[in-house]
């Protein structure tokens, strides 16, 4: 079985227009997206195809990051954009339950704190079925700045996900800060994260938290000869984690969406493929067509294939064991 646990929902176009008018209107009327079931229907079946197309059992559907707008002004607009991008993403599991799942968008907006956005991850988790929840360590959106996920400003998430027993997928999202566009933004903010997080006590207070990086845990995996040295470092090596760096980063989770056959190995040489979920974030920027290959950057299944220092077992647990662990409240099987 296959399940891609970094996905998107495919929303219809029209339903980007009810952000337009929140931004508008700055959350004032109480009116909601304006879609038809039909047209929901229709963009569901197209991402249903596009799984089919590469071999895709499941995917696990977050919200579009770079549409999340957690720095929009009034913190209003922010709650109610993104539990109507929950709303979509639940009517999406609705019509194809065995082919997907929902991982939750959090309306933390930029400047508030963490607990205000704890009512929707539960209405989420509860209420609509999720399985777990995207968090953007940056909602100002490269603006202004928000503690890093070392910090204990996060502690009350924290706790409330392993009341829940739901993992985050930390993914950033937009970016204004004129140094970068967004994909950009993505690695430096899982970066920053993963480095915070390896400093910090979080997984000493929390030892049951579970937290995947997105896009193979940002630069971290590829320079980590400088953080096993910084942390022996005399000096430098004062984080609260007594033990070596990479031993530290098996705490946390990681995917395969790199993009690169050569990137994912040495991931699953880093942290080892027992920490791994596949996941594409197909459709998206990696959909177009690799010229090496003639197939699409994001169609990943095949490079796993050829890697061949996995082991079927190894395979078997990127593919899907991993994923059950880590997203323990899914009990999907295998579609008909």
């Amino acid at each position: 079985m296959i399940i891609d646990a970094h996905a998107h929902v495919l929303a219809p176009e029209v339903f980007y227009a009810y952000r337009a008018q929140l931004i508008g209107h700055g959350g004032y009327h109480q009116d909601g997206p304006n879609y038809s079931d039909e047209a929901l229907a229709g963009a569901a079946a197209a991402n249903v195809r596009i799984m089919d197309g590469v071999g895709t059992d499941v995917q696990f559907l977050s919200p579009r990051p770079f549409q999340q707008m957690h720095s929009a002004r009034p913190a209003g607009i922010v709650h109610r954009w993104i539990g109507a991008n929950n709303d979509v993403i639940a009517k999406t599991v609705a019509l194809h339950p065995d082919r997907f799942a929902g991982v939750a968008g959090l309306p933390l907006a930029a400047g508030a704190p963490v607990e205000s956005c704890l009512d929707e991850l539960t209405r989420a988790v509860e209420e609509l079925g999720f399985i777990g929840l995207s968090l953007n360590p940056d909602p100002y959106e490269g603006t202004g700045h928000t503690p890093t996920l070392g910090d204990e400003f996060w502690y009350p998430l924290w706790e409330k996900m392993v009341a829940l027993d739901v993992p985050a997928l930390v993914h950033s999202a937009g970016c204004f800060n004129g140094r970068e566009v967004y994909s950009d933004h993505f690695i430096t903010e899982e970066s920053i994260a993963v480095l915070s997080l390896m400093r910090s006590r979080t997984f000493l207070d929390f030892p049951d938290l579970k937290i995947i990086v997105g896009h193979g845990g940002g630069s971290v995996p590829y320079q980590i000869g400088r953080w096993k040295a910084a942390r022996l470092a005399p000096g430098l090596g004062n984080d609260a984690l007594d033990e070596r760096f990479e031993v530290s980063l098996r705490r946390l989770w990681f995917d395969t969406c790199l993009y690169d056959q050569s990137s994912l190995v040495h991931l699953f040489n880093t942290v080892g493929p027992d920490r791994v979920l596949f996941g594409t974030e197909k459709p998206g920027s990696g959909s177009v067509t690799d010229p090496d290959t003639g197939r699409p950057f994001d169609d990943l299944k095949p490079v796993i294939e050829g890697i061949t220092s996995l082991t079927d077992e190894d395979r078997a647990a990127v593919f899907e064991g991993n994923a059950r662990q880590v997203f323990s409240r899914w009990k999907g099987s295998a579609p008909a």
